[in-house]
């Protein structure tokens, strides 16, 4: 029952009681205080932030994308602050409120929504692995403030793109910026894409670039044709950042890529608020004008960004690169864009 005088006498009596009252009922007062000793051992290893560290390193070995990883990390951040310490199985839903409520009372409601999804995905690994029994974020489904999808800003007609290229031609700023503007503009990768490019990815012979599936957003590597134009911004820029492993590597340490903001930044730079234009919005001025052109195959401006049919099985089935109307395209593209090199109006 305990030693005395840490336990008391009253105490020791209704421990008795209780012992008696389990003996009763079939069950062994011994065994159940070991598994009483090996549950709370078990809730003080069990914690959340023990399992939003399984988890995250799960998705590492799962090959995520780096900057799919880096997130979860930081949301999974948010969520330790507030219930790192709690044993995974006690946590309740008002506790998982408690903690989203910080993030939605600051207005950002699409980062609160993402942090419950994020944890919602913690506690659904702890029930698979018999550490929980639910999942308590299912009770706040429809409690969050939905956001307003809000596109982001994007230039789609050709005439605002032309003096936007022209503007980004004589950009002051670093020189690498400027090269990731103008393949941003002809290319129409995703900024995050073209920023962690590496040298070794492109063949300048060949004219391809060629990106790997860890880095791509669909996990599956993506071949974009090299018009004439980005081959010359290509070849310019290897003397300045060739000898580095990124081809935009950042000003302070070259072992990273260009940041994230940089681009947004050189945008704002030159006039353009983030009302106006932003570093993925190429992808949407791009898509809008070669649609709205008629002379060029959908199925191929999707594969040119690099998108999924939303249709599984039209996917299962068409899989083609569309790779020879995809060449055409993007030298059309840059025809269109800097009409002065190619000699047209």
């Amino acid at each position: 029952m305990g030693a005395y005088p840490a336990v008391g006498l009253k105490a020791a009596r209704a421990a008795r009681d209780q012992a008696k009252e389990a003996i009763a009922a079939g069950l062994d007062p011994s065994d159940e205080k070991k598994r009483s000793r090996q549950r709370a051992t078990d809730d003080a290893r069990n914690t959340f932030a023990a399992l939003a560290g399984e988890l995250a390193d799960k998705l590492e070995r799962e090959g995520r994308a780096a900057t799919t990883i880096d997130k979860t990390r930081w949301l999974l951040g948010i969520a330790n602050a507030a219930l790192g310490d709690r044993p995974i199985a006690d946590i309740t839903a008002r506790e998982v409120h408690t903690a989203i409520k910080p993030v939605e009372a600051a207005g950002k409601y699409e980062t609160a929504r993402r942090l419950w999804a994020t944890m919602s995905r913690v506690f659904r690994f702890a029930v698979a692995t018999d550490r929980a029994d639910n999942d308590p974020t299912a009770a706040l489904q429809g409690a969050l403030i939905r956001p307003t999808p809000t596109p982001r800003a994007a230039i789609t007609d050709l005439s605002g793109l032309r003096a936007l290229y022209r503007g980004i031609d004589a950009y002051g700023g670093q020189v690498a910026t400027r090269a990731a503007l103008k393949l941003l503009a002809l290319l129409a990768p995703r900024p995050g894409e073209l920023r962690q490019a590496r040298w070794s990815e492109f063949d300048l012979k060949e004219r391809v670039w060629t990106i790997p599936s860890e880095r791509m957003k669909m996990r599956r590597p993506h071949r974009i044709p090299l018009p004439t134009e980005a081959l010359e911004i290509l070849e310019e820029l290897k003397p300045i950042t060739g000898w580095a492993e990124y081809v935009f590597p950042s000003i302070r340490s070259p072992r990273r890529p260009l940041s994230e903001n940089t681009l947004n930044v050189a945008l704002r730079t030159m006039g353009y608020d983030k009302s106006q234009m932003t570093s993925h919005g190429f992808r949407a001025g791009f898509s809008t004008i070669a649609n709205e052109s008629g002379l060029w195959n959908p199925d191929a401006i999707e594969r040119s960004l690099a998108h999924l049919d939303a249709n599984a099985v039209r996917r299962a089935y068409a899989r083609g690169e569309h790779w020879e109307d995809r060449v055409r395209l993007v030298e059309w593209w840059a025809s269109q864009l800097v009409p002065d090199k190619a000699g047209s109006t």
